[in-house]
């Protein structure tokens, strides 16, 4: 906790990665220029700050991971790298004036609703604020998961993330264990099967992985995008519009998916040989039920003859002797842990007392659930960036944080329309009960609920509380305006007026 005395401002924004500096960006398109973001780290750009590994870089074409307000015509590769990523990110944090309004290193501590002022108590690192609204834009990509392994602080090499890379370890030579598959597993495993001396990886559930059409976007190209901005604005919208048509194989027709399976089972065979090897990475689940790879080494890697595949997860660590689920044994000098992040159970809710003195954790522990992704009863004037069923499973979710942000910029007004200052609007129970219930009854059909996997988008009871069922279109239309018929007004109490002579009645004349 930093001072005694706190600062008011009318809005804290949490996180300063897309979400974080886009809600900043929109609140000084609206006028508001009264807020701070902040971050608990030393720099801005969440996930792209942290997640440094070798090979890092977006599955989403660049010119559509990017937002519609600042475009960037230099991208240097179809996908871009994490680099690039950041880089651009820094960018609009001095395109837009936002430098003044961040506290770096400031990480939140505790965020409490004072209903007596109808504003927020927000404890950090640094200084400590009130505010009139608080924006979570700490991501579902912030906090990295790492499984209880009985055994491992047994383990005498070196141990770390994926979020949390060790830059300091050299692999090279080294046995290294990598554990998981996720799409971060994807990007790592080459880099370090050509670094290490062996490498074993801990398969649990094999990944359906794509090839990658990635190349270097030509010089010819990025003058054309700078010197006719509209020929990148059209080339960012064929690539939506590409997605919001594959929408309907992922939400409504998932056996459609069937024929992009042949693909992907084709680009296996193209590199691995071995037919065991390949039994071992075909997925018997549908595709697109956890998120699809994108990689042109990593069936290479795993072919190479200095890999081993264990079909099975890692269940103990006995010094360097690891020992996987099904009894197999390897020895390592280094583990990588790929396992992801704590997506459904969001370190923040802990952190953020509402007006019942529940916490957002306590408040979810049945399940993720917000009005438009938004609003959670109980915690007036508190808006989330990425919250519950906002993200994506085969596009952009830049395209998300923008419609958010659209909702956002209303909820500032409407509030400004009935007073500013001393007013707050809380989802009403049964409006956010309403939008769940449509929520889910649309996710019941989708890929991600009956493709047969358990993926990270599923919360402990088996429910998907991540994903957003639709396409980008209909997320943008239900969240272009604040229905205010969804909140209650909740407006601080005014202070009694002190009798005066001249406002006391005089007692009447007998």
């Amino acid at each position: 906790m930093g001072g005694a005395e706190r600062r008011h401002v009318a809005v804290a924004v949490i996180g300063a990665g897309f979400g974080g500096l886009g809600a900043a960006v929109r609140l000084r398109r609206e006028g508001v220029t009264d807020f701070v973001v902040l971050e608990r780290a030393a720099a801005l750009g969440g996930t792209w700050r942290d997640n440094s590994y070798p090979g890092c870089a977006c599955d989403v074409p660049s010119h559509l991971y990017s937002f519609s307000f600042a475009p960037h015509p230099s991208w240097p590769r179809t996908f871009s790298g994490q680099e690039e990523i950041r880089g651009y990110l820094e960018r609009v944090a001095d395109t837009f004036g936002l430098r003044p309004h961040l506290r770096l290193g400031h990480e939140v501590r505790a965020i409490r609703w004072d209903p007596s002022a109808l504003r927020w108590e927000v404890d950090t690192d640094g200084q400590d604020f009130t505010a009139d609204v608080v924006v979570s834009a700490t991501g579902p990509l912030s906090d990295p998961r790492i499984p209880e392994i009985p055994g491992l602080d047994t383990f005498p090499g070196a141990v770390f993330h994926s979020a949390r890379w060790d830059h300091g370890t050299d692999l090279r030579g080294k046995r290294v264990a990598v554990v998981g598959t996720g799409a971060s597993a994807i990007q790592i495993v080459p880099h370090v099967q050509r670094a290490a001396g062996r490498l074993t990886l801990f398969q649990r559930t094999p990944p359906w992985v794509l090839p990658k059409a990635d190349r270097r976007i030509l010089a010819a190209e990025q003058w054309l995008h700078a010197a006719v901005p509209a020929t990148a604005t059209l080339r960012r919208g064929l690539l939506w519009a590409l997605r919001e048509v594959q929408v309907a194989a992922f939400t409504k027709y998932p056996n459609q998916l069937a024929l992009i399976e042949h693909v992907a089972k084709a680009n296996m065979a193209r590199s691995i040989r071995d037919p065991e090897l390949r039994r071992k990475l075909t997925p018997d689940y549908r595709i697109g039920c956890k998120r699809i790879g994108l990689s042109g080494d990593y069936y290479p890697a795993l072919a190479a003859p200095n890999t081993d595949v264990v079909a099975a997860g890692l269940r103990e660590v006995s010094g360097s002797t690891l020992t996987a689920s099904d009894g197999t044994r390897t020895e390592a000098d280094v583990i990588v842990f790929a396992t992801g992040f704590r997506v459904t159970d969001l370190p923040v809710a802990d952190r953020i007392t509402g007006r019942d003195g529940t916490t957002l954790a306590e408040a979810w522990k049945g399940g993720m659930e917000a009005l438009r992704g938004a609003s959670a009863a109980g915690f007036p004037n508190l808006l989330t960036v990425i919250g519950p069923n906002t993200t994506l499973g085969n596009s952009s979710m830049i395209l998300m944080i923008e419609s958010q942000l659209n909702y956002l910029a209303d909820f500032v007004r409407q509030l400004h329309a009935l007073g500013g200052s001393g007013v707050a609007l809380d989802a009403r129970p049964e409006a956010v009960a309403r939008w769940n219930e449509r929520v889910q009854r649309r996710m019941a059909r989708t890929v991600w609920n009956t493709g047969g996997c358990t993926s990270w988008y599923l919360d402990a009871a088996g429910r998907n509380t991540t994903v957003w069922p639709g396409t980008t279109t209909e997320f943008r239309a239900a969240t272009r305006r604040v229905d205010l018929a969804e909140y209650e007004v909740l407006r601080a109490p005014q202070p009694e007026s002190i009798p005066t002579e001249s406002n006391t009645p005089k007692e009447e004349a007998r």
